[in-house]
Order: structure tokens, then sequence, then C-alpha cells
């Protein structure tokens, strides 16, 4: 019955080892998912731009363009795509490198077909949990902080009447803050509450996502006005929402 759900989902795979191209397919395939593979970075990119795909697993080494690059140019059209990277590379500032950059998850090889199953199917329902999210509370979950607009139906920012594309991540993290004014969230809870409590992310890629965010919101990010740092504790978003005072 489960592989019977999985096959409207389509996950593309970029990488370039054939073998691991072949065992992906078939484990994911008898699972029921619609396997696709492109075995370069630009391969990749043109398969990603001419399909539909509820995911993509993607390899960090790969020939001619890397898939940080492919990552990067997958962000720069899609932000709510997930994406799970694989790598040699366990080093933790690499880690944080490819979340900071918009991965959803990250597996270092060498890894079990279990293990990485089981990482799709958690960032799939994830990704579900919060379209059934937004789908609940469409129509009467506008927030509007002034200058600010959130329309969680839609996920939708507007900053100064102007749209602001933000990833999945950066959504939630705004989201949680804005929707609790004056309430202080230590980088624990914010990490609990948007990533899932076992993923292999750490405290300070929370800082690097409020950074990111105060870049695309705040009219001054080196002074910020909407998201505040909570020294020795966490973030906040501002009760004085109402007029821009940047």
């Amino acid at each position: 019955m489960m592989a019977t759900a999985n096959r409207t989902k389509r996950i593309l795979i970029v990488e370039d080892d054939r073998e691991l191209i072949e065992l992906l397919t078939m484990h994911l395939g008898t699972e029921g998912f619609e396997v696709a593979a492109a075995a370069d970075g630009e391969a990749g990119l043109q398969a990603f731009k001419s399909g539909s795909y509820q995911l993509v697993i993607l390899d960090w080494m790969l020939p001619s363009t890397s898939g940080i690059e492919v990552l990067r140019s997958l962000r720069a059209d899609d932000a709510r795509t997930p994406v799970l990277m694989l790598t040699a590379r366990a080093e933790e500032a690499d880690k944080v490198l490819g979340l900071e950059l918009g991965c959803d998850d990250y597996l270092t090889k060498p890894f079990g077909v279990r293990e990485l199953t089981a990482r799709v199917k958690s960032l799939l329902r994830r990704v579900e949990r919060a379209a059934e999210i937004a789908r609940v509370e469409a129509g009467d979950r506008i927030l509007d902080l002034g200058m600010l607009v959130l329309d969680h139906g839609k996920r939708r920012v507007t900053v100064r009447g102007e749209d602001v594309q933000l990833t999945v991540k950066e959504y939630d993290l705004l989201h949680t803050l804005a929707s609790r004014p004056g309430r202080t969230f230590s980088r624990r809870q914010l990490l609990d509450s948007i990533w899932d409590r076992d993923a292999d992310v750490f405290e300070h890629t929370v800082n690097s996502h409020i950074n990111r965010l105060r870049n695309k919101i705040e009219a001054d990010p080196n002074q910020p006005q909407l998201i505040l740092t909570v020294w020795g504790v966490g973030y906040r978003f501002t009760e004085d929402f109402a007029e821009e005072t940047g």
C-alpha cells in the first residue's frame, strides 16, 4: 500500500557512481518511487528544470559542476523541493555549508540504503505536513506586521509590498518567530521545532539562517529591527513591528 502511495512521487538522483545509481534506483523503485538519474551536475540541472520532482538526491563531488554549485542553482529557482546531499566529506564545516546553502538533509558515504530510504521518507513527510498545515490554516492565517506580511496559506512573504523568496527553512524560522512576537526562542528550541530532532545539524546553523533572513527582510541587516538577538539565549521577533524603524 505504501509503495502505491509513493508511485506519484518522483525522485531525481544526481550522482556519477553508476553502481550507486543502480542500487538506489532499485531500492527506491521497490518502495514505489519513480526515479530518474543524471551522472553530472549540468545534466542534473537540466533534468530538474525539465521535470517535476518531489525530492533530489545530490552528490557533493560531481564532474564538471560540483554538487554545491548545483545546489546553489537549484535554490535560486526553487526554494521548496527537498534536497538530500550525499558526500564522502564528513567534516562539520562541510555539513554546515551544505545546510546553509539550502540542502535539507545530509548523508555521509558510506551509508546504508535503508537509512537513505528512511531519510527520503522523512523529508517527504515533512513537506506533506507543511503543505497540510498550510491548507488547514489558509484564509485566516495572514500575519500583517506592518511592513512585513506573511500569508501562511500560500507561504508567501512580502516586505514593504515586495515579494521575498525564502527557502523552506527560512520561511519556517520566520513564521515561528513572527507568529509569537516578543517570545524568546533558544537556538535549541528552534532546531527542535524546524529541523527534525535527530537531524545532523548544529546550533550555529540557526545563526546562519537568521543572518540570511535578516539580509532579506531587514532594512539594515547590521541593525536589525525585526528579528532581535537575545544574547546568550537565542532570538525573538520584535513587538514593535507596526512601523518601520530602520
